[in-house]
């Protein structure tokens, strides 16, 4: 008998800012039974609109108005990557978009989260429902709202009697660990690629340190790497979440200030290895027993940062989530589409182990076409 599957369209923009990936996929409505992907599209941002959201992560001038209209026109992003994947399938009938929207804060010890998006204008461009606000109704039942994709990732990735770690360095860092007797932890490790990619910009008007190439010409400064790493978040237990309103460029320098002769190729290369170090240092605690790390996210395609993860995992294999059957740079836009069917179906989609919710919740607010 024939699996019945529905068609979704998951849309993610991450803490890199680098655009928009969406996907289209058949998920099937039984729960095991396997996902096809019919479709992928990625839309990049400009410099301007990259740089509009950064600015909105600290308080400005009329930054209400200024986020209603960032709000439209990533929407309009959005449209377009979804007419996109629309016409490579144009026989299939989308059951829901789920969409993340662009986090511009993130305090869940304030109680709120803030992805900056409208659904409405969304479901108006496409004629398709969209599905939108995952984070608030974690955060409401007292968790951090983030990170989601545990749930997902358990349920794509986890193996019976294997304990693996799902890796996704995106702007920030977290994993999932999936333990062998069905246990599931996740939380934010910290800095992934934001801290590289605006210090390559500054340096050469550069996106990103593509392949790490820049980073591997430098040499890593023991001084400065322990001083990034002398933070109190990474001191935190997890459940715990972070993202640009701890981790940013003034940050940084703040950090930078009592090595100001260091070369700026050297600090790149340091910068590599404080994700790597902090990834390494909390899988080894907290997944001592893993086997496998399988990455996911823009970091999967830094040559230099995944050799790093080898040289301070060396008992550990370390591999892309390719292996398993989705492709590194799809996983986090698949998990939204995944996300926006578990609230078509009325199912719960939060792991209260991982983001410390008082239970299981219905994630996400729908916006009819």
């Amino acid at each position: 008998m024939q699996e019945k599957s529905t068609y979704y369209i998951g849309l993610m923009s991450g803490t890199s800012l680098d655009g928009v990936d969406g996907v289209l996929v058949s998920l099937p409505e039984a729960e095991g039974a396997s996902l096809q992907l019919h479709a992928s599209a990625h839309i990049q941002f400009s410099f301007e609109l990259k740089q509009q959201a950064m600015q909105l992560q600290q308080s400005g001038e009329n930054e209400i108005e200024r986020e209603a209209l960032l709000a439209n026109q990533l929407v309009r992003i959005y449209a377009d990557c979804v007419h996109a994947l629309c016409r490579q399938c144009p026989d299939v009938l989308v059951k829901a978009i789920g969409v993340h929207g662009q986090t511009i804060r993130h305090r869940p010890d304030l109680g709120f989260t803030r992805q900056t998006n409208n659904p409405a204008l969304l479901a108006e461009l496409t004629g398709i429902d969209v599905i939108a606000d995952f984070r608030s109704r974690d955060i409401a039942a007292g968790g951090q709202g983030a990170p989601l994709v545990p749930a997902f990732h358990r349920a794509m990735f986890a193996k019976e009697g294997e304990c693996r770690v799902v890796l996704n360095v995106g702007g920030i860092s977290n994993i999932s660990v999936l333990h062998a007797d069905g246990r599931t932890i996740g939380f934010d490790t910290g800095p992934g690629n934001l801290l590289m990619d605006a210090w390559i910009h500054q340096y050469h008007v550069l996106a990103y340190d593509a392949d790490g190439a820049w980073a591997a010409q430098g040499q890593t400064h023991d001084g400065l790497l322990a001083s990034l790493c002398d933070e109190d978040f990474f001191k935190m237990p997890p459940p715990k979440s972070t993202g640009r309103d701890l981790f940013h460029l003034s940050w940084l320098q703040a950090k930078l200030a009592q090595f100001a002769t260091l070369s700026p190729v050297d600090v790149q290369a340091s910068l590599c290895s404080f994700t790597a170090a902090t990834i390494s240092d909390a899988i080894a605690q907290f997944a001592p027993d893993c086997q496998t790390v399988y990455v996911c996210g823009g970091g999967a395609y830094n040559q230099t940062l995944m050799q790093q993860l080898a040289n301070r995992m060396p008992h550990r294999q370390i591999d892309k989530t390719d292996s398993l059957g989705i492709a590194a740079n799809h996983v986090e836009a698949i998990a939204f589409a995944w996300l926006a069917q578990r609230f078509v179906q009325r199912k719960t989609a939060n792991l209260s182990e991982v983001t410390a919710a008082r239970g299981a919740r219905i994630l996400g607010a729908l916006y009819p076409a």
